[in-house]
């Protein structure tokens, strides 16, 4: 049995290395992220599982791996592989959903208050009234409290609900938009109030994006959802970069038609230097971190190192997409 990772985020995986190599299973790693597909191909041809980060496995790339038997996902979204053809193929396709649940929740709290308390403009204050020698505050204010604001949240899965959790203590107003729970799950969620989308988007202080990236939720966030919301309210992505129009959004910025936005996903990554949402001082940005941590970095790595040893002794991975390609 070969296992190949395509492409990976961590310095090393010595880790993995040792313990395959104990059970005697062939391990390859490499760094294939943007290269062609004739490369991915001549590395993963004799593997029978194949991880991958960031690598697109589109129909055309999966008919060429006839070998492969179990495709892994690095991580909770899965918008570059195309499960259908994973499915054609006879390929079981697992992911990580409650990877990083809990850092990307953080993240996005973090971000919420960072743009109530307009902390990164803070900074530019102080360094400006330090070097003037007298305190001048223009350009901060207003400041809202944020006791009695509403917090919209779009997608109350994993993510989402961990959000609200962590938040609830906090004295905020909580709306939820998510077609796809049942009534119990709703229900289990006691201080959220239901709306549709376009209510919560008016209504909300503060709008954050916690859904999957799939043709539904691509531009989930367009000029006419930016007009919905109030000239003081605040929109936060930790999902994906595509569920936002990034040059509806820096038009919103510009014309000051919301009060800002804090942004840690992006359409292409990295942002290349003309993205229009550089220089604008009610927009933060951060470079996709919401994942991070030490903590999150081990959970992922166990996880996948078990779906691997699962396969190897005849067992399903724990978290598998399409399972009638797992039956075959």
């Amino acid at each position: 049995m070969k296992v190949v990772v395509t492409d990976y985020i961590e310095n090393n995986l010595d880790w993995e290395a040792r313990a395959l190599k104990e059970r005697g299973i062939d391990f390859a790693v490499h760094q294939l992220k943007f290269r062609p597909e004739d490369e991915v191909v001549a590395a993963c041809r004799d593997a029978d599982v194949i991880v991958v980060n960031m690598v697109q496995f589109t129909d055309s790339l999966l008919r060429r791996l006839t070998r492969c038997k179990l495709l892994i996902r690095h991580g909770i979204g899965y918008d570059n592989v195309d499960v259908a053809a994973c499915t054609r193929q006879g390929v079981a396709f697992a992911y990580q959903p409650d990877y990083c649940k809990e850092d990307v929740a953080e993240h996005a709290i973090a971000l919420l208050f960072a743009c109530a308390r307009k902390v990164v403009r803070s900074r530019r204050t102080l360094d400006e009234s330090s070097a003037s020698g007298k305190w001048d505050f223009s350009g901060l204010f207003p400041i809202y409290r944020l006791h009695g604001k509403t917090v919209g949240i779009v997608g109350v899965g994993r993510i989402g609900s961990r959000v609200w959790r962590k938040l609830r203590t906090f004295g905020f107003e909580f709306l939820g938009c998510d077609p796809y729970l049942d009534d119990a799950t709703r229900a289990a969620y006691d201080t959220i109030q239901w709306v549709d989308k376009e209510t919560l988007f008016r209504r909300s202080d503060f709008v954050t994006i916690h859904t999957p990236l799939n043709e539904e939720t691509r531009n989930l966030v367009d000029a006419q959802a930016l007009s919905w919301m109030k000239p003081t309210g605040y929109l936060i992505n930790t999902s994906r970069g595509p569920m936002v129009d990034t040059m509806a959004l820096a038009t919103a910025l510009r014309g000051n038609r919301i009060a800002g936005a804090a942004i840690d996903v992006f359409q292409v990554e990295p942002p290349p230097p003309d993205l229009p949402l550089f220089g604008l001082e009610n927009c933060i940005l951060t470079p996709h971190i919401g994942w991070a941590s030490e903590e999150a970095g081990w959970e992922i790595r166990e996880s996948i190192l078990n779906d691997i040893l699962a396969f190897a002794e005849g067992r399903p991975p724990r978290c598998i997409v399409n399972k009638e390609a797992a039956k075959g």
